[in-house]
């Protein structure tokens, strides 16, 4: 569909790829994949022709359409949803208009037997068929039910269009790409201003309808659950990987390890030639050889190495006070915005230590409870905040706060303390800052530089509970490992709003799930939660009626949860801080009973210790210890099992 021949993009001195060769087929599913400003966007505006590339060529057959989503475009404000929307299909709406005129013709002529009747008639059959492959009697029901799967709701298809955030509008720009059914999608970050639901529908949209794919996300679930092939640009080089993304990294890590032994053999053989020039330089009789030498020298390509990925780089919070047991309690907390409630009747309790993830559609409330828990905002309820509870809050706004007049490297060494000032190039590399970046003054920033040097502030503050509110949006893959480890090696409690499931995975272990008003407790991870919610695809994106969310009838669980009292949970809690003590006590005992065994064993295998009996008899009473605790340990687990399952 797509073939790209010899492709070289320039800007300055070293260009950004050269010699790209690759052809794009129907049913591709490409992702585009390198280090931030290695040119993926570049190459998807040169594809659409939106770009000229400084040589090589792009060949796209004529009747080949192409749809792109940029990660930032002028939006216009003057129509209702449904009806900016329908522009996707301007086509359809042209070629009906054509039909009805020539419709009308018939009708209004009589000369049935003259040449031109008979033209007009056949004229009008070959548009009417047309129009009817193009589908445009579902062009309605599959606009609605693609904005349904985009997140909006049947009264917002006849808002204005002025009256939603740009998130929301690039949702609208994302539904008019996908309804006009191009050959090729160029999709750049398209899961940016998302929700779960939303990057599930468009998972399936594009790997069942979509024709061929070329995406740029850092959205690792997303982009493994979309793509079967992976082009890398790398070392000024676009590289062919017919992997999906997560095979794309073991092959890669294996060719990084084959370029780094080749380079090393490089090296050694430089060496041994440079050696050779040097002792023999000035010897009349290897002068012959000396020359040879030089040249060979001087046809060896160096042999260049992918760049380092910086995920391997490990931080850690820095020492702070330990909080009380319960840093968050929220009992019946109810938040409304004039008529409209945003939720009520939350009652839910944050352990020390716990990492915990608030999910759900964009509105539903997630942002409005932590700023509940800041105390930013009016609520009715209680809230309380924990005995000596230090809050570390990212917000995308907390990058408005920064000092404007100081660089990338001296916000940072501001505000770090010990081991980890001598570090501070390493830490500013990971998240996008190396080189000159450091240098910058942050009122040159954009606001993603912005947020990323917020969250590295916030990752060297001393502080007990974290509250992240979509911290993974302007980060890369990189980038967001090291922030995962950071917080899963984090001793304090975490609340993270985040839509990006990869990054929840293993991080989380329990969800909180807004929606319809309601927060209610999912214990377990991200994909847990997600397995227990699958929904069918007609209740999950069929339009709902409401603009906002409606309440559903509170269950008889849902009256005990709003009802219980603080008093009934604090106890709960107390039993299975007990039982986890009990857990964690037994798992001890077993591992020293069982690095006893292991030490007995040693001394038994040796022939003179095998007829001693005081050995064995302590061997026979260990090992029926370790069977009995065991036993115990397993009881201890199905209690706590039981305890945690409890609905409160």
């Amino acid at each position: 569909m797509i073939s790209v021949e010899q492709l070289k993009v320039e800007f300055g001195v070293k260009p950004l790829f050269s010699g790209a060769c690759f052809v794009i087929n129907d049913r591709d599913r490409i992702a585009l994949v390198g280090k931030n400003g290695a040119g993926k966007s570049t190459l998807l505006k040169i594809l659409c022709g939106m770009q000229k590339p400084t040589e090589g060529v792009v060949a796209v057959p004529n009747d080949t359409t192409i749809g792109y989503l940029p990660q930032v475009m002028i939006l216009q404000d003057d129509t209702t949803v449904r009806e900016e929307t329908r522009k996707a299909f301007a086509n359809v709406t042209q070629l009906k208009a054509r039909v009805d005129e020539l419709n009308h013709q018939l009708s209004e002529r009589t000369d049935y037997e003259s040449e031109e009747y008979a033209a007009l008639v056949e004229r009008f059959t070959s548009e009417h068929e047309r129009l009817l492959m193009m589908g445009a009697e579902n062009c309605e029901a599959e606009l609605e039910r693609t904005l349904a799967g985009l997140g909006f709701t049947r009264n917002d298809l006849d808002r204005p269009t002025s009256e939603f955030s740009g998130g929301w509008r690039m949702r609208i720009e994302l539904a008019k790409i996908l309804l006009s059914n191009p050959d090729v999608l160029l999709l750049d970050e398209p899961t940016n201003h998302l929700d779960i639901e939303s990057i599930q529908w468009l998972e399936q949209f594009l790997s069942t309808q979509a024709k061929a794919v070329v995406l740029v996300s850092h959205d690792r679930a997303f982009i493994n659950n979309v793509t079967n092939r992976t082009l890398e640009i790398s070392c000024g080089k676009v590289i062919d990987y017919k992997v999906k993304y997560n095979e794309y990294v073991t092959l890669r890590k294996e060719r990084r390890e084959q370029q780094l032994r080749a380079w090393e053999n490089q090296q050694k053989e430089i060496a041994d030639i440079k050696d050779f020039v040097e002792r023999f330089r000035y010897k009349p009789t290897k002068a012959v050889q000396v020359q040879s030498r030089l040249k060979q020298l001087e046809k060896i390509v160096p042999i260049e190495i992918d760049e380092v990925d910086n995920s391997a780089l490990h931080l850690k919070f820095p020492p702070c006070l330990r909080s009380g047991d319960y840093p968050v309690i929220c009992d019946d907390v109810r938040k409304d915005y004039g008529q409209h409630t945003v939720f009520d009747h939350v009652t839910l309790t944050i352990k020390r230590g716990e990492k915990v993830a608030f999910v759900g559609r964009n509105g539903e409330g997630k942002s409005t409870l932590v700023k509940c828990i800041m105390n930013e905002i009016p609520f009715t309820g209680e809230l309380k905040i924990g005995h000596n509870v230090q809050i570390g809050y990212f917000a995308q706004n907390q990058a408005q706060l920064l000092d404007e007049s100081l660089s990338v490297f001296d916000t940072i060494d501001r505000v770090a303390r010990g081991e980890v000032r001598l570090k501070i190039n390493d830490i500013l590399g990971a998240f996008m800052f190396g080189g000159e970046a450091s240098e910058k003054k942050v009122k040159v920033l954009s606001g993603g530089e912005r947020s990323r040097l917020a969250m590295i502030r916030l990752l060297l503050e001393p502080v007990n509970l974290l509250i992240l509110d979509e911290p993974t949006n302007h980060l890369d893959m990189p980038s967001k490992d090291v922030l995962k480890e950071a917080i899963k090696a984090f001793d304090g409690t975490a609340i993270i709003v985040s839509h990006d499931r990869e990054f929840l995975d293993g991080l989380v272990s329990k969800v909180y799930e807004f929606g319809g008003g309601k927060v209610r407790e999912h214990l377990g991870g991200i994909y847990d939660y997600l397995r227990n919610c699958e929904k069918s695809g007609v209740e999950a994106f069929s339009l709902r009626t409401e603009t906002t969310p409606v309440q559903p009838k509170a269950t008889g669980t849902d009256d005990k949860t709003s009802k219980q009292s603080y008093a009934e949970r604090k106890e709960r809690q107390k039993l299975i801080t007990k039982a986890e003590k009990a857990v964690k006590e037994s798992e001890r005992k077993i591992e020293q009973m069982e690095k006893r065994l292991k030490e007995l064993d040693e001394i038994l295998s040796k022939p003179e210790n095998a007829s001693d009996m005081t050995i064995v008899t302590e061997y026979t009473s260990t090992k029926k210890a370790l069977d009995e605790e065991v036993e115990k340990w397993e009881e201890a687990c199905m209690k706590l099992e039981e305890l945690n399952n409890i609905n409160i």
